[in-house]
């Protein structure tokens, strides 16, 4: 597979050594040269600094998209139109705007889409997933996500002022810089049909997005829940616990840990002396690190792109998200509810 990449800050880099880790070695490299990491792992490989002349000289088969958020688009749309598979990194863009221009290009062209939520990948969250479908904690009532990290830890190498995270006009913020909760809430638990939020920049961090996030969530299915978001926390958090009529499941991405609580099946009764749970864990393969999730989803990728699998986040699931998180910005900025349509 000949595989042009756009973008080669951090989470480029992670998706050519990966590539390259799987056998692909035809590897093009669209350049802006604002990257502040060293070029010596990129020696040897062609590099092009604009997309038509790279799309219609190399003609490859895939693209990835991990330039910053807001420019997503700009590379997507043609690749798109090239017939390109894309591996887009999430979230897909900063706005809504142009993803129906995204979505006309592939069907008319064939391209295949690939949204970068790794978290789909993870081995303990898909068995979460298992266990919620075979209806192991019965009714799912609540959902919980936290997730907390410090920014200027991100990326050391680098003032994290100057990162697309930190930047509006890059595509930053908090809510829609880490969706990946509002992404793996919609993979467990299905569609999300109303969202509140409390947002706002409220750290001492110098960025000129909001650094912290409370969103609330209606899903479809009845459950509701929420997902908190920060910026400044140390040391890092991200855990979930989802709670239903039998049980509770709680995760935690520190050690990919799912800790599972659950009556039987049969028990459906408030009124009843419950009889006492069964308690299990689940942990993820010996040795597994976190690198394990970009791979599998390259992996997962190549075999798309290939056409030998349809892809398991496609554009409509990074649409989706990216509506959940827009619809918290909108709710802060209306003080009301946002009720989302039914995507």
């Amino acid at each position: 597979m000949k595989t042009l990449i756009a973008g080669l800050g951090s989470i480029g880099r992670r998706h050519f050594r990966n590539l390259i880790a799987l056998g692909e070695t035809e590897i093009i490299l669209l350049r802006s040269r604002r990257s502040t990491l060293p070029d010596d792992e990129l020696a040897g490989y062609p590099v092009e600094t604009d997309l038509d002349e790279a799309l219609r000289k190399h003609k490859p088969d895939a693209v990835v998209v991990a330039n910053p958020t807001a420019l997503h688009l700009d590379v997507a749309i043609p690749a798109a139109q090239a017939g390109c598979a894309l591996l887009l990194e999430k979230p897909v863009s900063n706005s809504l705007e142009r993803l129906d221009v995204l979505e006309k290009a592939a069907q008319k062209s064939g391209s295949r889409i690939l949204v970068g939520f790794q978290f789909r990948y993870h081995p303990t969250l898909n068995k979460a997933r298992e266990l919620i479908r075979a209806g192991a904690l019965g009714k799912v009532l609540t959902a919980h996500a936290h997730w907390g990290e410090y920014l200027p830890n991100w990326h050391p190498w680098e003032d994290y002022r100057q990162g697309y995270a930190a930047r509006a006009e890059l595509g930053g913020g908090v809510t829609v810089t880490l969706t990946h909760p509002l992404d793996y809430l919609r993979f467990l638990l299905g569609e999300v049909e109303a969202v509140w939020s409390f947002n706002g920049h409220i750290s001492p961090l110098e960025v000129n997005v909001e650094d912290a996030a409370e969103i609330g969530l209606k899903f479809a299915s009845g459950a509701i829940g929420g997902v908190h978001l920060n910026y400044f926390q140390r040391p890092p958090v991200h855990r979930l616990e989802i709670v239903g009529t039998n049980g509770t499941l709680r995760w935690d991405n520190a050690d990919g840990v799912l800790h599972a609580q659950t009556l039987p099946a049969e028990f459906g009764s408030y009124s009843a002396q419950p009889p006492a749970p069964v308690s299990e864990s689940f942990s993820p393969p010996e040795g597994f690190e976190r690198n394990q999730l970009f791979l599998a989803q390259t992996k997962h990728f190549i075999e798309a792109a290939a056409g030998k699998v349809q892809p398991v986040c496609d554009l409509t699931d990074g649409a989706r998200a990216l509506q959940i998180a827009l619809a918290a910005r909108e709710s802060l900025k209306t003080e009301r509810m946002v009720r989302l349509n039914a995507g």
